[in-house]
C-alpha cells in the first residue's frame, strides 16, 4: 500500500531546483502558447488546451467539487480566451490569468447550483485514475476524504501549492489575497490533513494488520 506523506511546512523547507525548473519551463511553455494564439488566433486554441487543460481542471475540482462542473468552468474560460485571442499574451503571467479565469467561472457555476448538490468527486485532484482504480487503495480514498473535508478556500492554496508549485506570492496573485493569507491557509490545510490522515491511515494499517493475522491463524 502505497502511503500519503503530508506536504512540508512553508517554512521547513523550500523547493528543489529541478521543480523550480519544471515549474519555470511550464510557465514559460504557457506564455509561448499565449503568443502562438495572439499571432495565429484561433487555430492555435487547441495548442493551449492540451498544455493546460488537466491542470485546470484539477485546480477547479477544488471550487466546484464536482469534475464535470470544473470541465464546465475551464471550458467557459477558454472560450473567452479564444474569444480574444490578444488578451492572455497582453498579461504579465499568462498562467496565473488563466487560474484566475477558471477561478471565476468556477465560482459562478457554485453561485447557480442547488446547494444540496455541493458535494462531488475530488478524484481527479489526487491522481489521473479513474475513481473505480482509486477504490482499490485505501491510502487514495483517506487522501480524497481528508482533501473533500477542507474548506475551498484551504483546498485551492493545497493545490496550487503541491501540485502546481507556486509561491505564496504567486499563490496571492492568484486568489487576489494577500502572500501571508495564502501562507496561512496553507499551513491550516496541511494541519488538518495530516491530523486526519494520521487516523484514518493509522486505523487501516490496524485493520489490514488484524486482517492478515487472522488470515495465518
Amino acid at each position: 500500500m502505497s502511503h500519503f506523506n503530508p506536504p512540508p511546512s512553508p517554512v521547513s523547507g523550500s523547493p528543489t531546483a529541478s521543480q523550480c525548473s519544471a515549474f519555470a519551463s511550464f510557465t514559460q511553455r504557457v506564455r509561448v502558447s499565449a503568443r502562438q494564439l495572439a499571432e495565429l488566433g484561433e487555430d492555435a486554441i487547441s495548442g493551449l488546451i492540451d498544455l493546460t487543460s488537466l491542470r485546470l481542471v484539477r485546480y477547479a475540482t477544488t471550487i466546484t467539487r464536482n469534475q464535470h462542473d470544473a470541465e464546465d468552468a475551464v471550458q467557459a474560460a477558454i472560450v473567452k480566451v479564444a474569444a480574444q485571442p490578444g488578451r492572455l499574451h497582453q498579461c504579465e503571467d499568462p498562467w496565473a490569468f488563466l487560474l484566475r479565469m477558471v477561478r471565476n467561472e468556477s465560482l459562478v457555476i457554485l453561485r447557480r447550483r442547488p446547494r444540496w448538490n455541493l458535494f462531488g468527486d475530488l478524484c481527479d485532484l489526487l491522481t489521473r485514475c479513474r475513481v473505480d482504480e482509486l477504490e482499490r487503495e485505501e491510502s487514495y480514498r483517506a487522501i480524497w476524504r481528508a482533501m473533500r473535508s477542507l474548506p475551498t478556500q484551504q483546498s485551492e492554496v493545497v493545490v496550487l501549492k503541491i501540485w502546481e508549485e507556486m509561491t505564496f506570492a504567486e499563490i496571492a496573485a492568484v486568489l487576489e489575497i494577500t502572500p501571508s493569507t495564502a501562507a496561512s491557509r496553507y499551513r491550516y490545510a496541511v494541519a488538518k490533513l495530516s491530523d486526519r490522515l494520521s487516523g484514518e491511515l493509522g486505523e487501516a494499517a490496524h485493520f489490514n494488520g488484524q486482517e492478515r493475522g487472522r488470515s495465518h491463524a
